[in-house]
């Protein structure tokens, strides 16, 4: 991305994927340096979620194992945090659980109360290779920590529970028609 773009103003809208696509199940592999250069889709990505009105897009949503995702979400103080990261770990969760309201581009129209940490802390690194460590609070923790499932294959009806998973899963299997 050239510095002082906007991210995702070069970008093309990618087709996002949705519940039942097998690549939303999978874990991604991680980047190497074969699969650089990436500007390009990382500026589709943003361009993607920016046009599906989304706050984080994992690559696999738009039908790429890789493990990448980027962001622009408020947290709890409605301050901004807009990046991406190749590679990301979850290192460390903390706070208290929180249970918030919680969908995903790949489940459009889908909302539950779904409990996570109210603290995250990711590390992975940026486009050009050196290291990033994101820490997030509140929404911004919650954001983090749904992209980063994405990328073990997860979504957010996973970690539902009882008559709350029962009614999402139901719901979901209209993206399977």
């Amino acid at each position: 991305m050239r510095r002082g773009s906007i991210p995702g103003g070069s970008g093309t809208v990618r087709p996002l994927r949705t519940y039942g696509d097998p690549v939303l199940r999978s874990a991604a592999r991680a980047v190497t340096v074969e699969d650089r250069p990436l500007a390009r889709l990382i500026e589709d990505m943003y361009a993607t979620m920016y046009a599906a009105r989304g706050v984080g897009l994992a690559a696999c949503q738009v039908g790429l194992p890789l493990r990448i995702f980027v962001y622009d979400c408020p947290d709890d103080e409605d301050r901004r945090h807009r990046g991406h990261v190749l590679n990301p770990r979850l290192v460390s969760t903390g706070g208290v659980t929180v249970r918030g309201p919680e969908g995903c581009l790949s489940l459009p129209g889908l909302e539950y109360g779904t409990p996570r940490a109210d603290e995250a802390v990711v590390e992975g690194e940026d486009l050009e290779g050196r290291p990033v460590r994101i820490e997030g609070t509140g929404f911004f923790a919650r954001c983090l920590q749904h992209e980063y499932d994405h990328l073990d294959g997860g979504l957010f009806v996973d970690r539902l529970a009882g008559l709350r998973r029962a009614r999402a899963l139901r719901a979901a299997r209209q993206f399977l028609d």
